[in-house]
């Protein structure tokens, strides 16, 4: 079967990013002929060469776009529209693929796939990894009314006129099916993560770290991730700013993004406040290995209740407990399976008082470390989800 990928945001375990679809075209070129349309806007930001840009087997077409979590409106329009037009124009001239897979986001990606997929007759499969345009729309990034309009039928049309629809999270499935989609057309396969990374990392690698770090005698909480504006970074520092006086708890971040000039001002004010570099994918395994505790914030808005971070699915796959401030399937994840805590979004003092609980429980944070592990082997790993990806791909081609 010969699978065609549109997604403008490929990037491989040398970057300080998820790699799902790294590891899902790596095995799926395995079985199939596999094509990827992309841009080259993260192999500015690759770290290491210690990975092929593509897997092996998967055939590599790449148009140069810029992109950046710092970027304005108008410069991710540039963005999305330059990759539109690149991705509809090879998506036309390429050997005729049984079926598409596009990945969302943004949404323009899989409005070209669905053009390119009825011009050459192919089925296509949609992959919601964010609600869009939900999710700008409550960033307030798409003000006008007619515009917010047109792109909600947009999205609704897109569901329609895809043969399957993939969704990141339960409650993104639900929202999809509650707009009238056939709930039979809706498959939920979770971000997940690389359990082999995780379990590469040994006791004598997180030793090492804490040795370079001097962590001897700290206990570390742990955010790995993106420093965005949905991210709800100033709750976080409010709340590292408001431990500075608690020495034995020392706080680890690493990623990039928006916020990270007020970060690096604050390291450099509080003692507490451990900024690191991006690191590429290995090396933040070790991180969440280290850690006694992670954190998962996001904004308090309806849309981000849906999300699928993989820094949460990384932190159960390390036995690392997770603190969560969604209020939708993750809150009742890490409750129902007692592998974390929730507080609510945008309020420091009690994400504060969670952290201090937490790291005060030490049976606590260990039977929920070991319960977080086993169910991330059961639920989260990627070579799993991977199947159940080329089960709907496979369908929707009716090979």
């Amino acid at each position: 079967m010969h699978i065609a990928v549109f997604n403008q945001h490929h990037h491989n375990p040398d970057c300080p990013a998820t790699c799902r679809h790294y590891t899902f075209l790596e095995e799926l070129a395995k079985r199939h002929q596999v094509t990827l349309i992309t841009s080259n806007g993260w192999r500015s930001i690759r770290i290491t060469n210690n990975f092929s840009w593509a897997p092996k087997g998967v055939t590599l077409h790449e148009c140069e776009v810029p992109y950046a979590n710092k970027m304005g409106i108008l410069q991710r329009l540039f963005s999305f529209t330059s990759y539109s037009a690149y991705s509809f124009w090879k998506g036309l001239t390429m050997p005729k693929p049984d079926v598409i897979w596009a990945v969302s986001t943004p949404l323009s990606t899989p409005f070209v796939a669905a053009q390119v997929a009825r011009l050459r007759n192919v089925p296509w499969v949609f992959e919601v990894q964010d609600l869009w345009p939900s999710f700008p729309i409550e960033m307030g990034a798409v003000k006008y009314k007619w515009l917010q309009r047109l792109l909600y039928r947009t999205e609704k049309n897109l569901y329609n006129s895809a043969s399957q629809v993939i969704a990141l999270s339960p409650d993104m499935s639900a929202y999809i099916v509650e707009l009238g989609i056939t709930a039979s057309k809706v498959k939920t396969n979770y971000n997940g993560t690389d359990i082999n990374q995780a379990d590469a990392v040994c006791v004598q690698d997180v030793e090492v770290l804490r040795a370079k770090y001097k962590l001897q005698g700290q206990q570390v909480v742990l955010y790995a991730g993106t420093y965005g504006r949905a991210n709800d970074i100033p709750t976080l520092m409010q709340t590292i700013r408001s431990m500075v006086a608690d020495t034995s708890i020392t706080f680890i971040l690493t990623g990039n993004g928006y916020y990270e000039p007020q970060l690096r001002e604050l390291a450099a004010e509080v003692p507490n406040l451990l900024l690191l570099d991006p690191q590429p994918r290995p090396e933040v395994f070790k991180l969440f290995k280290l850690a006694d505790l992670s954190v998962v914030t996001f904004n308090d808005l309806p849309v981000l209740a849906t999300n699928s971070p993989s820094k949460f699915y990384d932190s159960l796959a390390c036995g690392t407990p997770v603190i969560v401030t969604n209020p939708g399937w993750t809150k009742t994840f890490v409750e129902e399976n007692e592998v974390g805590w929730y507080t609510p979004a945008e309020q420091p003092e009690a994400l504060e008082k969670c952290i201090k609980f937490a790291l005060s429980q030490p049976t606590a944070l260990e039977t929920a470390g070991a319960n977080g592990e086993a169910i991330a082997r059961k639920l989260f790993n990627r070579k799993q989800l991977v199947q159940e990806v080329e089960q709907v791909l496979i369908g929707a081609a009716k090979i």
